[in-house]
């Protein structure tokens, strides 16, 4: 089999825990094809946390082998979640190892929303909405629990965070007034979809992969589709962000001020995530990482200004 990708083993930059995943990673993902009876089927591919290896299963059936990494508390009900969306407008789920944090995924195209007009893509994603946000099944992890978690870590940082001061206090007032709330719970999210996470099928024109399931908050789920694509929005960044914000809101029947709150609170946290990435690693904050800050800023500036 093909090796780690390369951009996937550049996590071990994150800390140990990384370092000891990817290095367990290669003999378990052997493991998982021989156990399962599986074939190889293509080159590796990859996400933030995850490698995904296209294979065929004993029928010669085409699928996906997804194993993620097992210090991502936040998708560890991937599979409890897309058993129960049960292929309603996304991925469909074959088999699953939870221990090993394995998944076996009905096999999709590789043509995502990155292609499409953004707009029309904000409204392609806004369409999941009311499928995806069911009740909440009693085993996902409240979002206010993270949340609240977060902002410990946000306050914890100080002056330490390059974001403005008014603005991180802001996201703390927003934050915990938020957690505060009945409605910021009870609501099964995907917590992660934007562009990339909706890829062509056969069943549908476009399913949902890549679930950060959580108990949460429906107006949660707007932001990574504002900062994904970002260099499109060179020469016009505050209008085109708004743009996507109204189309988002208005297309998923979402209440503008409570999305609003969220992004400003989801972008502080984001940035803050940033600075302890580079404290765990014993490093200063790499260019790419300063550029995610300054992202994070002009997002909060841009829904509010």
């Amino acid at each position: 089999m093909a090796d780690i990708p390369p951009a996937l083993q550049e996590r071990r930059l994150l800390g140990e825990d990384w370092i000891s995943w990817l290095d367990r990673l290669p003999r378990l993902r052997d493991e998982l094809v021989e156990e399962w009876e599986l074939t190889v089927d293509g080159p590796p591919m990859h996400g933030f946390c995850s490698l995904v290896v296209p294979v065929r299963d004993p029928r010669g059936v085409p699928a996906a082998l997804k194993v993620s990494f097992d210090g991502d508390d936040e998708s560890l009900h991937e599979g409890l979640a897309l058993q129960h969306w049960a292929g309603n407008g996304t991925v469909g789920l074959l088999r699953a190892d939870p221990r090993h944090r394995a998944l076996l995924l009905e096999r999709l195209h590789p043509q995502d929303l990155t292609e499409s007009w953004d707009l029309e893509a904000c409204e392609i994603v806004a369409g999941f909405y009311e499928r995806l946000h069911r009740p909440a099944l009693p085993q996902l992890r409240p979002l206010t629990a993270y949340v609240d978690r977060w902002l410990d870590d946000l306050e914890a940082l100080g002056r330490e965070i390059p974001v403005p001061r008014r603005m991180v206090e802001q996201a703390i007032h927003l934050g915990r007034g938020l957690t505060t709330d009945d409605a910021s719970t009870g609501v099964m999210i995907h917590g992660d979809l934007h562009y990339e996470n909706v890829l062509a099928g056969d069943r549908e024109p476009w399913l949902v992969i890549d679930p950060k399931p959580m108990s949460g908050d429906a107006h949660w789920e707007p932001a990574p589709m504002l900062w994904n694509r970002w260099e499109e929005l060179a020469g016009d960044l505050r209008d085109g962000i708004r743009r996507r914000f109204h189309t988002l809101v208005d297309a998923g029947g979402l209440d503008e001020h409570r999305a609003r709150d969220w992004v400003i609170v989801r972008m502080v946290i984001d940035a803050s995530w940033t600075v302890h990435d580079a404290r765990r690693a014993d490093r200063a904050m790499t260019n790419p990482e300063r550029d995610r800050i300054t992202q994070c800023v002009a997002l909060v500036k841009a829904v509010q200004d």
